[in-house]
């Protein structure tokens, strides 16, 4: 089936990655070297692969922190703008083919409901178009109307969005809608058959109000990774087995059950305050030969991860990057990438 409108799955083919380099006056300032390190091994698994887009305030900065990675800066584009923070999956726009011409529609960014400043990570994508960063063929669409979150969605590409109603029903995104008129909203504007809503799930730490993509990923058409806990004493315990139990209950698009591929809690991690950080192994980056996968100094519990992150994805190279520097400020490594679908550039 052709669709007047498709929301490409993370598995279409990619022309580019999007990374937003940290600095000073993010809110990486007091571990600067520490998380731009992480940034550092994100972007040399990207540039062997394919293309890298950088925003970041300094160009010079960035070229001298990938200095020791020369043969592979033929795939770095780099494009000065000022941001607030680095999550780029939520302040990127989101890319659409609509009538087999493409889209990049750009929602309102608002900090996560109104949590942090965003007044620059909002602009980034009208300044993509500004410096001409995309292909002529590419249309800017302005949906300014809406705030939503790349992270947010999960689309399978065959009309179905995964989501959760924690986030997308948040009284400080689109409070002048209710369930129904978000849904309606999604179906028309993402050209979607169904939208299946996941009510249970979270991580402690979580800025987010519960994005599905630290919880539960579409890995292809048919197939499901999602956050498993086991240990009875774990708070997330009660609210991830519901969540296990209503994947259970969802059928994929052919009206078959799930593949369900279970992946384990991360070990518990807490910050200085004794603040538990949202460590997920469902923030995973589908690339196009290769799986980034966001591992947390515990090598027991990360090898789980990558055998069934393997199993998920038998056709893909899986990379394990430490991401421990990055659920210090409460994302992963998913929360600071985002894809452009081939031809975009």
């Amino acid at each position: 089936m052709n669709r007047p409108i498709l929301l490409p799955p993370e598995w279409y083919p990619q022309s580019a990655i999007q990374l937003t380099w940290p600095h000073a006056d993010t809110d990486w300032g007091y571990m600067l070297e520490e998380v731009t390190q992480c940034f550092v091994q994100i972007a040399v698994e990207i540039m062997k692969r394919q293309k890298l887009i950088v925003v970041c305030y300094n160009m010079e900065l960035v070229k001298y922190e990938l200095r020791g990675y020369k043969d592979l800066l033929a795939n770095l584009i780099v494009v000065e703008l000022p941001t607030n923070d680095t999550w780029a999956r939520d302040h990127s726009g989101i890319s659409v083919l609509k009538d087999g011409k493409m889209h990049i529609y750009d929602f309102t960014f608002n900090g996560w409901g109104l949590k942090f400043a965003s007044n620059y990570d909002n602009q980034i994508t009208r300044g993509f178009f500004s410096k001409g960063i995309f292909n002529k063929d590419v249309e800017l669409d302005n949906r300014k109307d809406f705030v939503l979150e790349g992270g947010a969605l999960e689309s399978d590409g065959k009309g179905t969005l995964l989501t959760t109603s924690e986030c997308l029903l948040s009284p400080n995104r689109n409070s002048y809608l209710s369930k129904d008129g978000v849904e309606d909203y999604l179906k028309d504007t993402f050209g979607l058959d169904r939208v299946l809503w996941l009510d249970h799930g979270y991580l402690a730490g979580d800025d987010t109000d519960s994005h599905i993509d630290t919880l539960a990923r579409f890995c292809d058409e048919h197939t499901i990774a999602y956050v498993k806990c086991e240990d009875k004493a774990d708070e997330h315990y009660e609210a991830l087995a519901k969540m296990e139990e209503q994947l259970k209950s969802f059928a994929d698009y052919t009206g078959k059950p799930y593949k369900l591929i279970a992946l384990p809690m991360a070990k518990a991690v807490y910050d200085e305050d004794n603040t538990r950080l949202p460590a997920t192994y469902a923030n995973f980056l589908i690339m196009n030969n290769a799986v980034l996968v966001p591992v947390y100094n515990d090598k027991d519990t990360d090898d789980i991860a990558l055998g069934q992150l393997r199993l998920a994805f038998p056709n893909r190279e899986i990379i394990g990057i430490d991401c421990s520097p990055l659920i210090r400020q409460h994302g992963s490594l998913h929360c600071v990438t985002m894809q452009y679908p081939e031809i975009y550039l």
